[in-house]
C-alpha cells in the first residue's frame, strides 16, 4: 500500500516510468506480487498494448501527413464568432477524441487550437477548456476512444458495436453540458478576424490515403468485433500498412515512427498495473469492494459514476479503472459502464485526474495561453456534475432498451 501510496504523491512531478518501473520492481522484490503475476499481468494487458503503440503510430502519421494542420484551416474558415470558434472546435475534438483517443487531442490537436486563437485575436480560455473538457468528455463513445475503455472493455462481453450503442446516448450528454458550458463562459458572441487564416483545405494523395486508411480502419473496428477479432490486431495491421506508406512516400522514418509507439508509457501502464495489483492483494481490494454499489438501478449507477469520479482525482483515472475493475463482478455491464463515464468525464474536475490534462496543461503553458486556475476550476465545477448525472442518466435509459 505504501508503493502506490508513493506512485500517487509523485503522479505528475516527476515522469512517470521513472516512478512506476522502480515502484514495481519494488514490490516484486519484497514479495508482494510474484514474477508469475506479472506475467500473468502482461498477458491481460497485451492487447491493450498494442492497440496504444498502434494508435500513437496511426495520430503520428496522420499529423505528419497534415490533418492535423488541415483541420485547423477548416475549423479557422468556418470560426467567424467567437462562438461558432467554440463551435468547431468542439466538433474537432470529439471527432479526434472519438477515433484517435483523448491523448491526441491533448497532445496533437491542441498545439492547432493555440495557433487558431492566436491567429484570430478571440480569447483563448472557452476553445482550450473545451477541447480539455472533451478530450475527456468524449472518450467514452468506443473502446479505442480511451485506455480506461480498453482495460475493461473485455470484461463488459460487449461488441465493439454494443459497447458505442450503450455508451452513445451517455457520451452525447456529457459533449453537450460541455459545449454548452464553453459558449456560457465565453459571454458576448464577439466577431473574430480572419485574414491569417486560409480559407482553402489542400489535402495531398497521401493525406487522402491516410484519411480513408482511418475511416476504413473504424469500420473494421465494428466488422471485426462481431466475428471475434481484438481491436487491437486490427489497429495493428492499420498501423503497419500506414506506416509502410509513410515511410515508401518519404512522410516519414522509421527511428520516428519507433519512437511514436512510446515505449516508455508502454512500461508505464505495466508498472502501474503491476503496483496496483499489489495493492488490491494487500488491503485496497477488500475497501474498494465494502463501498462498491450492486444491481443495475439508477442509483447503483450514479452511485458507481460518483465513486468513480471521485477515485479518479484522488488517483488519477487510470490507477482508478485498474482497482475498479479488479473488484466488480465478471458480467457487471451496467456497473463497468458507469464506472467508465466517472473515471472518463469525472477527471475534468481536477488537472491530476487524467493523463490527457496534464498533457494539454504541459503544451498550453509552453505557448502561454494557459487558462487561470479560477478559469479552470469553475469550468470543471459547473459542468461535471451535470455531466455525470445526464450522462449516466442515459446510460441507464439505454440499458433498459439494450439490456
Amino acid at each position: 500500500m505504501l508503493v502506490a501510496v508513493l506512485v500517487l504523491v509523485a503522479w505528475g512531478r516527476v515522469p512517470d516510468v521513472w516512478v512506476a518501473v522502480p515502484a514495481a520492481a519494488l514490490v516484486v522484490v519484497t514479495g508482494l506480487v510474484g514474477v508469475d503475476d506479472v506475467g500473468d499481468t502482461v498477458d491481460r494487458l497485451a492487447p491493450t498494448l498494442v492497440f496504444l503503440a498502434a494508435v500513437f503510430v496511426l495520430a503520428e502519421v496522420a499529423r505528419d501527413a497534415g490533418l492535423f494542420t488541415a483541420a485547423g484551416t477548416w475549423m479557422g474558415a468556418r470560426a467567424s464568432s467567437s462562438r461558432r470558434l467554440v463551435l468547431v472546435v468542439s466538433a474537432v475534438a470529439v471527432i479526434v477524441t472519438v477515433l484517435m483517443s483523448l491523448d491526441a487531442t491533448a497532445v496533437l490537436f491542441t498545439p492547432v487550437v493555440v495557433q487558431l486563437v492566436q491567429a484570430r485575436g478571440a480569447r483563448s480560455d472557452p476553445p482550450l477548456l473545451a477541447t480539455v473538457q472533451l478530450a475527456n468528455g468524449a472518450s467514452s463513445l468506443l473502446p479505442v476512444s480511451n485506455l480506461t475503455n480498453l482495460l475493461v472493455f473485455s470484461a463488459t462481453g460487449l461488441t465493439f458495436g454494443g459497447f458505442a450503442v450503450r455508451m452513445a446516448l451517455p457520451t452525447l450528454a456529457a459533449v453537450s453540458v460541455v459545449v454548452g458550458t464553453a459558449i456560457r463562459s465565453d459571454g458576448r458572441n464577439r466577431a473574430a478576424s480572419r485574414d491569417p487564416i486560409p480559407d482553402r483545405i489542400h489535402l495531398d494523395g497521401f493525406a487522402r490515403f491516410v484519411l480513408a486508411s482511418l475511416a476504413a480502419l473504424l469500420l473494421a473496428f465494428f466488422l471485426g468485433s462481431a466475428l471475434g477479432v481484438e481491436p487491437a490486431w486490427i489497429a495493428l495491421a492499420g498501423a503497419v500498412v500506414v506506416g509502410l506508406a509513410a515511410l515508401r512516400c518519404g512522410r516519414a522514418r522509421a527511428t520516428a515512427l519507433l519512437a511514436a509507439t512510446a515505449p516508455q508509457f508502454l512500461a508505464f501502464v505495466v508498472a502501474l498495473a503491476v503496483v496496483v495489483d499489489a495493492a488490491v492483494a494487500h488491503g485496497l481490494g477488500d475497501a474498494a469492494r465494502d463501498v462498491l454499489p450492486t444491481g443495475d438501478g439508477l442509483v447503483s449507477l450514479l452511485a458507481m459514476t460518483g465513486l468513480a469520479a471521485v477515485l479518479a482525482n484522488l488517483v488519477n483515472n487510470v490507477p482508478a479503472t485498474l482497482v475498479l475493475s479488479s473488484v466488480l463482478p465478471t458480467g457487471s455491464t451496467g456497473l463497468l459502464l458507469a464506472m467508465l463515464l466517472g473515471v472518463n468525464v469525472g477527471p475534468n474536475l481536477t488537472y491530476t485526474g487524467s493523463l490527457a490534462t496534464l498533457l494539454w496543461r504541459r503544451v498550453v503553458r509552453a505557448a502561454a495561453v494557459e487558462p487561470s486556475r479560477r478559469a479552470f476550476f469553475r469550468f470543471g465545477l459547473f459542468a461535471t456534475p451535470l455531466a455525470l448525472v445526464l450522462a449516466t442518466v442515459m446510460l441507464w435509459l439505454t440499458l433498459q432498451v439494450t439490456g
